[in-house]
């Protein structure tokens, strides 16, 4: 697995912390979706320098049944394509509200 950040829960409910990627080290905010209508609209949307770029949603493990957080994002700085990664929890790393963004590659 590859860590391509790490973010810390805030006070609100969402994440806040830097994205770290070879062209790419932004600050980022996960930041829940207050406006969510349904099934289809994302549980998080996620920010950079006040600009939406991704989203995210809570899903199952199938392995487990535990929730995670699935991420997606786009921009143009990234490419034609989208950037997956699922928030991992750190162990033993600044106490249980830290996270590292996971590379997902999904094709």
């Amino acid at each position: 697995m590859t860590a391509i950040g790490f973010v810390t829960r805030t006070t609100h409910g969402g994440f806040s912390g830097e994205l770290n990627l070879l062209p790419i080290c932004a600050h980022i905010d996960i930041v829940p979706n207050r406006d969510k209508s349904g099934d289809t609209s994302p549980d998080f949307r996620i920010f950079t320098q006040g600009v939406e770029v991704g989203s995210g949603r809570i899903l199952s493990g199938e392995s487990r049944g535990t929730d995670y957080v699935s991420l997606s994002l786009a921009a143009p700085g990234l490419g034609v394509r989208k950037l997956c990664a699922n928030l991992g929890r750190t162990v033993g790393l600044n106490g249980d509200g830290s996270f590292f963004l996971i590379w997902n590659s999904v094709d």
